[in-house]
């Protein structure tokens, strides 16, 4: 299941890679990745898995969702399950990738430094991200008269370790 949204994913965000490329990283992703990283998965209030994220330490190796999903607050709630556990983030994104990273810059990411080549030496170069971390609070209550920022979760999903 993870492997197939994984590849549907890829073919509607990756769209620089060729068919031969997404063939050729399969292998790699479903003995390694999904075996290796520290997996949370999105599900529906049905159970059906609709998407994954990989962790290694605070490192996010794999944000993946269904394309049915897109946009409705998944990937968000992913990351957000990953701060809970890990703290301040990092992530890895194909610089080909602009959905990606628009996505990580709203939600506080910069790019730190570029390589040129990404991680099995092809020509995909790759940002480093790294979240951008707020001071906290030192503020309890929110002032008199002013809102708080209640954002909840998608209603149908649920990130689940």
């Amino acid at each position: 299941m993870l492997l197939d949204i994984w590849l549907r994913s890829v073919r509607a965000t990756h769209t620089f890679l060729s068919e031969e490329d997404i063939q050729s990283m399969l292998p790699l992703v479903r003995d390694h990745v999904l075996k290796e990283f520290e997996i949370s998965v999105l599900v529906t209030d049905e159970g059906s898995i609709v998407g994954f994220l990989g962790l290694s330490g605070n490192k996010m190796e794999a944000l993946f969702l269904a394309p049915e999903f897109f946009r409705r607050g998944g990937g968000r709630l992913l990351v957000e399950h990953a701060r809970e556990l890990k703290g301040a983030l990092l992530v890895d994104v194909n610089e080909q990738n602009t959905q990606a990273l628009r996505f990580y810059e709203s939600l506080g990411f910069f790019v730190e430094s570029r390589s040129e080549l990404d991680s099995e030496g092809q020509s995909f170069p790759i940002l480093h991200m790294r979240e951008i971390v707020a001071e906290p609070s030192h503020d309890p209550e929110p002032a008199a008269g002013s809102a708080s920022s209640g954002e909840t979760s998608p209603p149908a999903a649920d990130a689940r370790r």
